[in-house]
């Protein structure tokens, strides 16, 4: 069901989903309530986790700001180390995956239109080294992500980050 009325929720109390290699996110979206144009995500990736394989949306945008921490970006197979207030913007059929760096925790702000859910994870040999990228081509989810562990309802991670 879109979401047809305004709301407020406090980031602390909104839905959150965990996994041991993804790392923790904040998704505002549920069964229940969908955005029907734009989708935001907040994530949390500790060093050396990646919250997704390297892949590109062909038909939307995407948009990241790091709001605290350090993580690595791979774009176009470039590897960019990003910091705090950096921000990463992907037009459609940019490939890209992010995993987290430093010290502690990145808390990365995630944006992305709603125009359709078409994506091709790619095979990418610098993601490959992070452990972020599938093995072969696939424009199907269920493919790419069906060795890694399922995500689960709740947040392993302290809020908010210190």
């Amino acid at each position: 069901m879109i979401a047809d009325t305004w709301f407020i929720e406090n980031v602390a109390d909104a839905p959150w989903m965990t996994n041991e290699v993804g790392g923790d996110a904040c998704v505002f979206e549920s069964d229940e309530r969908e955005f029907g144009q734009i989708g935001y995500t907040l994530a949390v990736l500790q060093p050396g986790q990646g919250g997704g394989f390297y892949h590109k949306e062909l038909d939307n945008q995407e948009d990241f700001l790091v709001l605290s921490g350090e993580c690595i970006a791979i774009i176009e197979n470039e590897e960019c180390h990003l910091k705090q207030w950096d921000f990463v913007h992907c037009p459609p059929g940019t490939e890209h995956v992010f995993v987290g760096a430093g010290n502690g925790p990145c808390l990365l702000f995630c944006i992305g239109a709603r125009h359709s859910r078409n994506y091709l994870y790619v095979r990418n040999e610098l993601a490959l080294k992070h452990g972020v990228s599938v093995e072969h081509d696939t424009p199907v989810s269920a493919e790419a992500y069906a060795g890694r562990p399922k995500w689960e309802h709740g947040r392993k991670v302290t809020w908010p980050l210190a």
